[in-house]
């Protein structure tokens, strides 16, 4: 079965490698901000943002895949996306590019018994850099703590 569909996808850097999220769940990218930390919260939770009213938790991404929490400065960028009815803010290094990839060029994920993998959904070369597309239902899959406890915590 041949998937000729052309899919978008904002790729962005964390380090030295590209990652890939698709563009329709793209809300706003917006420079680094100074985030207002929660208690109790994870590594990966930098805490949280008033963007024009709204409360968003922003996540450290570096800190996502288990590389370390990311040393934020005026450089870094806040990517804004939705998933469902979540909006979040995903604080990465840079954003690189914007991807038009055919369906058929998206590689599945090798199995591999590393619990990174599960964050994403596919490899696509482009260029001749691999670029890892992320699976944001998943990387917003919480063990800690769920991203509406967080809203209903900020705002009381």
């Amino acid at each position: 079965m041949s998937d000729n569909t052309i899919r978008q996808f904002i790729s962005f850097t964390i380090g030295d490698e590209e990652y890939g999220v698709d563009i329709m769940a793209i809300r706003e990218i917006k420079g680094w901000t100074a985030s207002t930390a929660l208690p109790n919260a994870p590594a990966y939770m930098r805490g949280v943002i008033n963007l024009r009213g709204a409360i968003v938790p922003i996540l450290d991404l570096r800190a996502r895949f288990g590389r370390g929490v990311t040393d934020a400065s005026a450089r870094h960028v806040i990517m804004v996306v939705a998933v469902g009815n979540r909006v979040a803010g995903l604080l990465v290094d840079a954003v690189a590019d914007i991807l038009a990839v055919p369906g058929d060029d998206i590689q599945p994920v090798p199995q591999l018994e590393h619990a990174a993998a599960g964050f994403l959904t596919g490899l696509v070369t482009v260029e001749g850099r691999m670029v890892a597309l992320l699976d944001l239902d998943h990387v917003f899959a919480f063990d800690e703590m769920d991203l509406s406890e967080i809203n209903t915590d900020a705002a009381a």
